[in-house]
């Protein structure tokens, strides 16, 4: 089933290829209206390795007996998640990948910490865009992102609050102002370290052991101007070669009407979709922009973790 899957992307990107340029998706989709979000997806030119010190869910789970449909904004009654964001205040900016990645390793941390105890921790997208911590507000790639994060470490929103701008200093990574106008550097704010990062292969089982085990991944996804038009129910569209321009999250799958589908978390604002997420089928990457292809994980350094 793998081999046929891999002939399949293989012929994926010929097209893509053949099309004559892999960024114009009009090529592919000629009456396609002109889209409202620009890529925000640059994968990065580094090839990362993995950072992988414990056994992946895939390798210790049984994959045939995992739930038909799970849900980390109800886990027996607990909404693990963090709050819903919008890349596009109070201002354009493509950081999707930041906040994907933000969003994601944020519910890690809310898992880890055993729910959303208080005071809940964002980690602060603007940060990431300050110091090029996996792109700017032009396009980023989260696997960068997540290097960063085991690198540097991220600070939380109330450090670096979003402003949707390029060219903001990266250092102090912390400050606060006064009334009069000037402000100062704070030494004692909360860094999270990354501890493992890690890419998922292209099969649905494999992101639903990840999902399970250990909470949201960042997924790459084609946007295309159906999908920004959704408003609710399970989404599908045909899309002969997929070409990721945007990132989202995965925080759940399920079933509805014997249609399997993923959950996933955008960062278009509440009001997009079914309150900021949208539900797309699962398993056939020609049916769901591509949102399985190239996804990656990463785990929340338990000792960077405030009260743990």
């Amino acid at each position: 089933m793998r081999i046929i899957l891999y002939i399949a992307l293989f012929i994926t990107l010929a097209i893509a290829l053949v099309s004559g340029n892999a960024h114009q998706p009009k090529i592919l989709r000629p009456d396609t209206p002109e889209r409202k979000h620009k890529t925000c997806y640059k994968k990065s030119s580094i090839e990362y390795a993995d950072r992988i010190k414990s056994p992946l869910p895939r390798d210790y789970l049984d994959l045939d007996a995992l739930p038909q449909s799970y849900d980390w904004r109800n886990v027996s009654g607990v909404n693990y998640l963090t709050m819903n964001r919008n890349q596009h205040i109070p201002q354009y900016c493509g950081g999707c990948w930041s906040f994907a990645s933000t969003s994601a390793i944020s519910d890690r941390i809310n898992i880890v910490r055993g729910g959303p105890i208080f005071p809940q921790i964002n980690a602060s997208p603007q940060h990431l865009i300050n110091c090029d911590g996996g792109g700017t507000c032009d396009g980023g790639d989260p696997r960068a992102a997540y290097e960063f994060m085991a690198e540097k470490g991220i600070v939380d929103e109330t450090c670096q609050p979003y402003q949707a701008e390029n060219g903001l200093a990266c250092t102090p990574a912390c400050k606060t102002c006064d009334p009069n106008g000037s402000c100062h550097t704070i030494t004692n704010y909360t860094n999270i370290f990354v501890d493992e990062v890690g890419k998922i292969a292209p099969f649905a089982k494999d992101i639903m052991a990840e999902v399970y085990a250990r909470g949201p991944v960042a997924c790459s996804i084609d946007a295309t101007s159906q999908l920004e038009a959704y408003t609710g129910g399970i989404f599908k569209e045909f899309v002969a070669a997929p070409i990721p321009n945007h990132i989202v999250s995965i925080v759940g799958w399920g079933v509805e009407n014997d249609v399997s589908y993923w959950i996933v978390r955008n960062s278009w604002g509440s009001y997009f979709g079914e309150s900021g997420f949208f539900r797309i089928v699962q398993g056939n990457f020609y049916d769901n922009l591509g949102i399985e292809l190239d996804c990656v994980w990463a785990t929340p350094k338990v000792s960077s973790i405030p009260s743990l």
